[in-house]
């Protein structure tokens, strides 16, 4: 079964998988996963634990054969396989063969942070995902990251606001290292119990880290707020602004294809398809086109080119503030702006 990672503990509840599998690259919530799972296994009575790595030359018949050992020393024992690049065939077949017949007494935690939503549609992943549980560690963003930092600051002692979460989140957004930071030192500086926001705001700096794809999230999902702070984070993480410019044009010449699509009674699928657009975005971006009209989306893409001219030196005008202008523009939509 595939839970989140605050999940885990309802699942604790029910008894230990036999196979546990956590990916995914966000640091912080990985390491406290795989940290949960041991800690439990522990309390089980797993308590020996024999650690897989893998590397190029890496032997699969060992994770059988380590399954098949008796141990002289525990009745339960734990292995750690970490896996540091994707599976290849070998792997696949490897796990997928003990997934089949999961070793008795023997919990099995693969570690594998490059392993993405794509591997987890495989045969091998399948098959895990019918014994044992897979957890995916992604970036924390809008709700889902005020609610974690709401359990975090109560779990302090704190007890926050909705409002006040949500302005921490503006704060440590994109970098979940620095939130964690963040949540202790507060919890040094201030007393438990309700939080006053200047004292957070005094007490808590600007940590927020943003990647280019947030800001056409953002846009699309008509935040007109969080898409400019991503262009002001953008702009002072030193981004180079052909860029910023690359992914807004990219965005807007697919959303032009597939609202040209819709108009023209055509096959929208084949507009996503040509564009790459993967299945679960497209009702996001099905639902922001109803905020575009066709000539719109053009005109946004003709100040595209302007910004093109102005990063060249061979047009007029600031390129951060016309593509501040451009963003806005994707967020805000035809009908407000005209």
């Amino acid at each position: 079964m595939k839970l989140r990672p605050d999940q885990l503990q309802g699942q604790f509840r029910k008894g230990l998988a036999p196979v546990y599998l956590v990916c995914g690259e966000e640091p912080l919530q990985f390491k406290e996963t795989v940290d949960a799972i041991r800690a439990q296994a522990r309390e089980q009575g797993f308590s020996e634990r024999q650690v897989l790595e893998h590397s190029k030359d890496f032997d699969w018949s060992s994770l059988a054969a380590e399954a098949g050992n008796l141990s002289l020393f525990a009745d339960r024992r734990m292995i750690e396989l970490r896996v540091n690049d994707k599976l290849g065939r070998e792997g696949a077949d490897a796990i997928r063969a003990y997934c089949q017949k999961p070793g008795e007494d023997v919990l099995l935690l693969i570690q594998a942070p490059a392993l993405g939503w794509k591997d987890l549609k495989t045969k091998w992943a399948q098959a895990l995902d019918k014994v044992g549980v897979i957890l995916e560690v992604r970036r924390l963003q809008g709700p889902a990251l005020v609610q974690w930092l709401d359990r975090r600051l109560r779990a302090k002692g704190f007890v926050p606001t909705p409002e006040l979460a949500a302005l921490l989140a503006e704060r440590v957004e994109g970098n979940l290292l620095a939130a964690d930071q963040e949540v202790s030192k507060l919890a040094l500086l201030l007393e438990p119990g309700p939080i006053d926001p200047e004292a957070m705001r005094a007490a808590v700096g600007n940590s927020a880290r943003y990647d280019l794809f947030d800001l056409t999230g953002a846009a699309l999902a008509g935040d007109r707020a969080r898409t400019q702070r991503i262009v002001r984070g953008l702009a002072g993480e030193g981004t180079a602004e052909p860029l910023v410019l690359w992914v807004l044009a990219r965005e807007l010449r697919m959303l032009a294809a597939v609202a040209f699509a819709k108009r023209t009674r055509q096959d929208v699928n084949a507009a996503f398809q040509a564009h790459q657009v993967w299945d679960s975005r497209r009702d996001g971006v099905l639902k922001a086109l109803e905020r575009y009209s066709v000539p719109y989306l053009w005109r946004l893409l003709l100040e595209c080119a302007a910004v093109d001219l102005a990063i060249k030196g061979r047009g007029d005008g600031d390129p951060w503030t016309m593509l501040a202008r451009i963003a806005d523009g994707l967020a805000q939509g035809a009908r407000a702006r005209g």
